[in-house]
């Protein structure tokens, strides 16, 4: 099997080769800077106008190569004849057309670059040629309407390419037709259209129509039409709309869309546009007669409807909007290097809409399947490659809206064995008792058959010699007879090689002294001892490693230390231990020859860490439900947790009451008491063990208390002074539980001076009771759209200002299609704020949304209302096959793609959740592959990984699964989002993950 390389340097041979001992190869690339055509620069399409003064069309070609390339250019599919002093000329690569025509010249392009190592084929060029003709020089017929009707005049634009713009004049120039709610040039017609006509529009109209090529512009004007207006008829009429959209509209992926909708009427008609199936976005809601989209993406696909209104009545249109897309490479082929008579796979795979279609070229001719070589659409099997099988490969994917192309070289080896790259080593030491692996590869192409041999012994496997496939030779408990000379032989069809190395053998390294497991506080220091005794000739390095991590000694204010009086003592001294010093050490004792080692577990004990996902429930006047979950106990028992609250948005955190009093260390419940009514507050809860308090939770989204009414009375009556039939009466609110003041100023440092004015009549004596009523006036502009499969945001607009009462804020309500507005469900937005996400929605439903502002008076009345649909809910399997590898400083992770069910929303990424022994609070990480790498800290010993799948429905069940670094690469040991069993190593409790997560991926 063929596997990428970067490309070596080969000697091409020319003559029959013969199985010698001297190295020799064969090889598709000849000398060492060899290689096949890549282009640099490839000829694209151009519009060039008929009538330009330019002499000449040049298309680029250049492509780089060793040795250069030469360039034949394809016309149409045919190999265009290039001759001196024709009209075609070859410039380097480019392709130069002298007086270019269009009944010549117009056609489709490519080039062809070669050299000895194969041919490529550049992208398609469409020359195409632009032209705008005169209009017709016939007078135009004059259009005879009655004043007050609406009125269509045609432009019928000449003969052109490509499309035109359209404007219109009046009388004379530049006097051009203003765009209006009256007015309305089509830009796909070119025609002019007036709503209602009046006295204004009597003139003589010219249509203005203008070409834009690539490097020039034209404009031409049509003959003058006269529009004459008969009595005026003043009756309203409906609308009817004269402009249409077609009912299909056909775009691709990142094209702006334009839709025409214009309609007569009296009154005029106002122009309003909807999307039948979904919202439209308001980054393009618009009430003119066109719709434009800018970048148009398969979301934007669907059906869009216009409806034109007056007085009168209404009229309507629909249409579809279909979102197709080029040709995208999503896996592509890359340059090869594979032995002879081995087998190779290639593949590449595109993306787009239509389904592309895939071929393969082999130096620019089509590749079919034939004996050694099967074609498989996107995939290109060899089998017993020959040297013929090299050159330069093109993979082709195309559909209706154009063409790719990829390109990679194939370069077949033959290649005598040869160990100038990699003898074998010259002087090999090994320890008595031990075990060595001797490697051998020289470089052969086909694989060399290997034999090793000590002095003129060939050896053969038994129990203590082994020669492995690859031809590596291990040898086991070894002793002095194993000393000498070791030799190894590869051949091949090509040719013969050996290569030499001289064993030597050592004493073994010993542990004499093992360091030994402890039990610490957080803060102790502890020393670990480890001797140990080596071969004398030998240097000797100790390594200590924690969770087969090694120790950075080096670190600045780092809290190891080691012992540097004797070369056989390494103990390892732990200043000031912190709770990520805890864990698996291991000393180990090595020379260049073999090693020895010792493990130890120290114990870290200290506070507890930080509870996590602290949620209110159950929220009253002065109480309310608080719940946690446990964090870390730190390797000692949590004896009890405080609970703390502060006020929005500046004040302190202090400690509050709760039922129970006393909150024990098994509790991950208890109730907060005293509270203040009508307040906002923040929660956070803390753990202690007998060895202190650990660090906070982090604070529980913000809720209010509920209302309750005052329970201290008004103080400070008094009255007096006003206008005549006027009483002034002042009061003093108090700061008491539930008071109107803790509404107005939230604070409430001091009490506040109240003085409403009552009136009354002369001589009454009852009281006037005065009660704000509600809003008036509806919030406009509301639009909602489904943000995930439970999910959508709404939007408004405030009504025009309303004075009845304190606005508290807005009321939404919502309910599902074929539901009546009774069973709608609600929910209220806090303050001045105009937009909120709706939760707890129904997947792929239909749902219709009124808003509503709110005061302490009720409801007002509601908005027009608007639609949105949820997404498809999100794949209900987790990632699979989980598998990991460490380096020295970065943790790369992959895992298979979750593939959706019909009835599942698509996956556009996947979110993972990360957290280590050294940081308890989680990150979170995004990547829209099946694979991340990290940067992770050098000293870490375990970490909780949870990988799940988001997309516009949301985000999918979790799969989580425990890392502990090892030096190697683990493979999944979770396929769902139960949770591993636990072990000391854990860092992260099942419903401490799953609470984590409420927060962290609620993205």
């Amino acid at each position: 099997m063929g596997t990428p390389t970067r490309r070596k340097s080969h000697l091409l041979l020319l003559v029959a080769v013969a199985l010698v001992s001297s190295p020799a190869q064969i090889s598709a690339r000849g000398s060492p800077a060899t290689f096949g055509p890549v282009f640099e620069d490839q000829p694209l399409g151009l519009l060039f106008p008929e009538e330009s003064t330019e002499e000449k069309v040049t298309l680029a070609c250049r492509a780089r190569a060793s040795p250069p390339a030469t360039y034949r250019w394809k016309m149409n599919g045919t190999e265009m004849k290039l001759e001196p002093g024709s009209r075609h000329q070859l410039v380097g690569g480019n392709l130069v057309i002298i007086n270019p025509t269009k009944a010549q010249d117009a056609g489709v392009y490519q080039c062809l670059a070669s050299n000895p190592v194969g041919t490529v084929v550049s992208r398609e060029a469409v020359l195409r040629f632009g032209f705008l003709q005169e209009f017709s020089k016939e007078e135009r017929d004059p259009v005879r309407t009655h004043e007050g009707w609406g009125v269509m005049l045609p432009c019928n634009p000449p003969a052109h390419y490509p499309g035109l713009s359209y404007r219109w004049l009046l009388n004379e120039f530049p006097n051009f037709i203003p765009t209006d709610g009256r007015h309305f040039v089509s830009q796909t017609t070119g025609n002019l259209y007036i709503a209602r006509t009046n006295a204004s529009d009597l003139g003589n109209y010219s249509c203005l129509a203008t070409s834009h090529m690539d490097f020039s512009t034209k404009s031409v004007f049509s003959k003058f039409a006269q529009l004459n207006l008969a009595a005026e008829d003043t009756r309203l009429f409906a609308p009817s709309i004269k402009a249409r959209f077609p009912a299909e509209t056909y775009a691709l992926v990142g094209q702006q869309v334009t839709l025409e909708c214009f309609a007569f009427g009296n009154p005029v008609p106002q122009i309003k546009w909807r999307k039948v199936d979904g919202s439209l976005s308001p980054q393009w809601a618009t009430a003119e007669p066109t719709l434009q989209i800018p970048s148009v993406s398969f979301e934007d696909e669907g059906t869009y409807e216009c409806e034109a209104e007056n007085s009168k009545g209404r009229d309507t249109v629909q249409g579809r909007i279909i979102v197709q897309a080029q040709p995208e490479w999503l896996k592509v082929i890359s340059d090869m290097e594979a032995d002879i008579g081995s087998n190779l796979r290639w593949g590449c795979a595109a993306a787009g809409k239509p389904r592309p279609t895939v071929r393969w070229l082999r130096n620019g001719e089509p590749l079919a399947s034939q004996p050694r070589v099967e074609v498989l659409a996107g995939d290109l099997r060899f089998s017993k490659l020959s040297l013929e099988d090299s050159g330069m490969y093109q993979c082709v994917a195309e559909n209706k809206h154009g063409t790719i192309y990829a390109s990679a070289e194939l370069a077949v080896q033959a290649l005598a064995p040869d160990f100038r790259l990699n003898p074998v080593k010259r002087l090999i030491p090994a320890a008595r008792g031990g075990e060595i692996a001797i490697p051998c590869q020289p470089r052969a192409a086909p694989k060399a058959v290997v034999l090793w041999s000590k002095g003129t012994e060939i050896l053969v496997n038994s129990s203590r010699v082994t020669v492995t496939p690859d031809g590596t030779l291990i040898i086991r408990n070894i002793s002095r007879s194993d000393e000498g000379k070791y030799t190894c032989f590869a051949e091949n069809f090509m040719g013969k090689a050996n290569s030499t190395g001289i064993l030597s053998v050592r004493d073994a390294t010993k542990i004499t002294l093992a360091p030994s497991s402890a039990d610490i506080n957080l803060g102790d220091s502890l020393t670990l001892q480890c001797h140990a005794s080596h071969d004398p000739t030998m240097d000797l390095t100790f390594i200590w490693t924690l969770d087969d991590f090694p120790i950075d000694f080096d670190k600045p204010g780092g809290h190891y230390r080691r012992a540097s009086a004797k070369e056989t003592v390494g103990d390892l001294t732990i200043l000031n231990a912190q709770l990520r010093h805890g864990g698996k050490y291991t000393c180990m004792a090595q020379t260049v020859v073999d090693s020895a080692s010792k493990e130890a577990t120290v114990l870290v004990r200290g506070p507890p860490g930080p509870p996590g996902g602290v949620v209110v429930r159950n929220i009253g006047d002065t109480t309310v439900q608080l719940s946690w979950s446990r964090g870390f106990d730190n390797h000692s028992p949590i004896a009890k947790y405080t609970l703390q609250a502060r006020t929005v948005p500046a004040g302190k955190w202090k400690q509050v009451r709760t039922n129970p009093t006393n909150i024990e260390g098994n509790a991950e419940t208890a109730q907060v008491l005293g509270l203040t009514p009508w307040m906002d507050y923040e929660f956070r809860v803390l753990a202690s063990n007998i060895l202190g308090t650990g660090e906070p939770s982090g604070p529980s989204s913000k809720i209010r208390t509920k209302e309750a009414a005052p329970s201290v009375a008004p103080s400070g009556l008094s009255g007096g002074g006003g206008a005549p039939g006027e009483l002034i009466v002042n009061w003093t609110v108090s700061c008491g539980d539930g008071a109107e003041a803790l509404w107005r100023d939230r604070s409430c440092p001091r009490p506040v001076p109240t003085h409403p004015r009552t009136q009354n009549s002369p001589g009454e004596s009852k009281p006037i009771l005065y009660r704000s009523p509600e809003p008036r006036v509806a919030p406009t502009k509301v639009w909602a759209k489904g943000v995930s499969s439970s999910e959508m945001n709404v939007t408004w607009e405030p009504g025009q200002q309303d004075t009845n009462g304190i606005l508290l804020g807005y009321e939404i309500r919502y309910w599902r299609a074929g539901d009546k507005e009774a069973a709608a469900d609600r929910v209220r937005t806090a303050g001045l704020d105009t937009r909120a996400r709706v939760t707890g929605l129904h997947p792929n439903t239909k749902y219709h949304v009124t808003v509503r502002a709110y005061n302490r008076a009720g409801t007002g009345p509601a908005s027009p209302s608007a639609n949105a649909t949820t997404m498809k809910p999100p794949p209900q399997r987790p990632p699979g096959n989980i598998s990991w590898t460490f380096s020295s400083s970065s943790l790369s992770i992959k895992w298979d793609p979750v593939v959706p069910l019909r009835n599942e929303s698509a996956v556009t990424g996947y979110k993972m959740l990360y957290q280590n022994d050294l940081h308890p609070t989680p990150t979170l990480h995004l990547t829209s592959r099946n694979w991340i790498d990290i940067a992770v800290p050098e000293d870490i010993g375990h970490a909780l990984v949870q990988i799940r799948t988001t997309g516009p429905g949301g985000d999918g069940i979790p799969a989580e699964v425990h890392i502990v670094r090892n030096g190697g690469t683990s493979m999944m040991v979770e396929n769902s989002a139960i949770s591993p069993a636990q072990h000391p190593g854990t860092i992260l409790s099942p419903s401490v993950a799953m609470l984590v997560l409420v927060g962290y991926l609620d993205l």
